[in-house]
C-alpha cells in the first residue's frame, strides 16, 4: 500500500510540475520575486525604525534617572546640613536604586545600538543585492521577450504555430473538397453522356438524344455526299473548258487511296 501511495504521489507531483511549467511566465515570476525582496527590505527598514525608537525611549528614561540621581544627591546634602541623617540616608538609598536602574538601562541601550548597527549593515547589503537582482531581472526579461518573439516569428514562418497550422489544415481541407467535387462533377457528366444517368433538368429522354444523334450523323453524311457531287461537277466543267488534251480528273475512292498508300 505504501509503495502504491508513493507512486501516486510521484505521478501527481510530476503532473503538477509539468502544469506549473506550462503556466509559469518567467517575466511574471521575476517581477514577483523582486516584489518579495522589496517587501523584505521594507520589513528590515521597519525593524531598524523600531529598534531606534526603543533605544530613544530608553535613552530618555536614562536622562530622567540621571536627573533623579542628581536631585537625590542634593537632597541628601541638604538633609545632612539640617542635621537629619535619617533623611540623608533615605535619599542615598533611593539614589543607589536609581543608579542600579541606570546600569541596567545602559546594557539595554548598548544591545539596541548593536542590533541597530547589524540591521543597518544588513539593510545596506540587502539593498545592494536587490538592486543587482533588479538589473539582472530586466536583462533576463528582455532576453526572454526577444527569444519569445523569435519563436513566434519562426512558428509563423514555418507554420508550426497553432494559428498557422489551423490555416494550413483549412487550406488542405478546402483543396481536398474541391478536388472531390470536381471529380464528382466529371463523373456525373460522363454518366449522363453515356446514358447511365438521366439529366432531369432536360425535357429529352435518352431515346430522344440517341435519335437526335443518329439524325445528326445522317445529316452529316448527306451533306458530305452533296459536297462530293458538287466538287465532281466542278472538276468536269473545268475539264470541258480546258480542252480534250487535259486528262480528266476523277475522284479517287477512299478504298483506292488506302491501297495506294
Amino acid at each position: 500500500m505504501a509503495s502504491l501511495w508513493q507512486r501516486f504521489r510521484a505521478i501527481f507531483g510530476a503532473k503538477v510540475s509539468k502544469a506549473l511549467d506550462r503556466a509559469e511566465n518567467p517575466s511574471e515570476t521575476l517581477d514577483y520575486s523582486y516584489e518579495q525582496q522589496l517587501t523584505l527590505l521594507q520589513n528590515v527598514k521597519r525593524g531598524i525604525a523600531d529598534v531606534v525608537t526603543a533605544k530613544k525611549r530608553l535613552q530618555m528614561q536614562q536622562t530622567t534617572l540621571e536627573q533623579s540621581v542628581v536631585k537625590l544627591e542634593t537632597q541628601a546634602r541638604q538633609a545632612l546640613a539640617g542635621g537629619r541623617e535619617d533623611l540623608a540616608r533615605q535619599a542615598l538609598e533611593r539614589k543607589s536604586g536609581v543608579q542600579q536602574q541606570l546600569q541596567g538601562l545602559d546594557g539595554q541601550v548598548q544591545q539596541l545600538a548593536d542590533q541597530q548597527e547589524k540591521l543597518v549593515a544588513n539593510e545596506g547589503e540587502l539593498s545592494a543585492r536587490i538592486e543587482s537582482f533588479r538589473s539582472q531581472k530586466e536583462v533576463m526579461k528582455a532576453q526572454y521577450s526577444a527569444a519569445e518573439a523569435q519563436v513566434r516569428i519562426g512558428e509563423a514562418s514555418t507554420g508550426i504555430g497553432g494559428k498557422m497550422a489551423d490555416a494550413g489544415a483549412a487550406i488542405e481541407r478546402a483543396r481536398a473538397k474541391t478536388e472531390e467535387m470536381q471529380a464528382r462533377a466529371g463523373a456525373m457528366d460522363e454518366l449522363i453522356a453515356s446514358g447511365t444517368l438521366e439529366d432531369f433538368t432536360s425535357d429529352k429522354t435518352q431515346l430522344d438524344r440517341e435519335l437526335a444523334q443518329m439524325s445528326s450523323q445522317s445529316q452529316v453524311e448527306s451533306d458530305l455526299d452533296r459536297l462530293k457531287q458538287e466538287v465532281g461537277k466542278g472538276d468536269e466543267q473545268r475539264q470541258l473548258e480546258g480542252g480534250e488534251d487535259t486528262p480528266p480528273i476523277r475522284a479517287v475512292p477512299s478504298e483506292e487511296k488506302a491501297e495506294g498508300q
